[in-house]
């Protein structure tokens, strides 16, 4: 796809006030395409304005805010080339720890709110008969790791989500990707840390022990073992983007791929020891 062609694509990209997000509004926006970038917080969609971007609020959490923004955008444009969901956060904690408010909370930035944006989106890459829509999940999304569970089970969901949706637009000329990152530079541990403190009484918790290693981990600038920038994602996003066929999954990063491997080989009793030992017990 020459860069004149890109000019006439355009993209549409949640949670871009940093991380994945930024760096694929960067790079797409250098490769020719049409981004139009978007973030939850109006001081991101300020600093992403100065920087440069075509932005729109949209919190993932709200359908007033997806409608509007969806509704803003297409003003400017008769559908979109390319929906690249993104935007969400790792809710971190035991599972019998977190509340019900917590879990739905979660559900409804990273499965809800892409659901639904995907849902307004659609229609017209149907009616134009070219798409593609490109979900970031995570390792998370076909493996579990301990105290990760709300975020594992959105990911979770996602990936069903896309299976099925998949399937029933094989009649359509509209792809659907998932990318399933290992670790990743990004500022999703801020996040989770915070999240974790609005809904985690420690004190109530038979995982204190655990909690402070943990805190201790999410407040470290020690990268985990194997990580890669951002930019290693936004390969994988182009090529879906600019291939005749993209692949289903994109996986990024070794972690990644040797868990894709094992959980294909291994008996579950095996990868539960793994993965409690890759999480040292929800520690790491």
């Amino acid at each position: 796809m020459d860069k004149s062609t890109k000019l006439m694509k355009s993209i549409l990209i949640t949670g871009c006030s940093s991380g994945i997000g930024l760096c694929l509004a960067r790079g797409l926006k250098k490769n020719g395409y049409r981004v139009f970038a978007t973030a939850r917080n109006i001081k991101d969609v300020e600093q992403l304005k100065r920087d440069g971007f075509e932005v729109f609020q949209l919190d993932l959490s709200s359908s007033d805010s997806i409608k509007k923004a969806v509704k803003s955008i297409f003003q400017q444009v008769d559908g979109l080339y390319g929906l690249i969901h993104n935007g969400g956060y790792g809710q971190v904690g035991a599972l019998e720890d977190i509340s019900r408010q917590a879990l739905d909370e979660q559900f409804q930035t990273n499965v809800f709110g892409w659901h639904e944006l995907t849902n307004l989106i659609l229609p017209k890459m149907k009616s134009n008969n070219e798409g593609r829509i490109i979900y970031l999940s995570s390792v998370l999304g076909f493996i579990a790791m301990p105290f990760r569970g709300p975020y594992n089970a959105s990911k979770f969901a996602i990936e069903g989500l896309v299976n099925t949706l998949r399937l029933e637009l094989m009649h359509t000329n509209v792809q659907l990707s998932l990318i399933q990152p290992g670790p990743i530079e990004s500022k999703f541990r801020i996040n989770a840390y915070q999240a974790f403190k609005k809904y985690v009484n420690m004190a109530k918790s038979d995982y204190q022990t655990n909690y402070h290693s943990m805190i201790k981990r999410l407040n470290s600038d020690k990268l985990a073992d194997y990580t890669l920038g951002p930019e290693a994602v936004l390969q994988c996003v182009l090529h879906a983007l600019e291939s005749t066929r993209a692949k289903i999954h994109y996986r990024v990063t070794f972690p990644a791929k040797l868990f894709a491997l094992l959980i294909r080989i291994l008996p579950s009793s095996v990868m539960d020891r793994i993965l409690f030992k890759a999480g040292d017990g929800g520690r790491r």
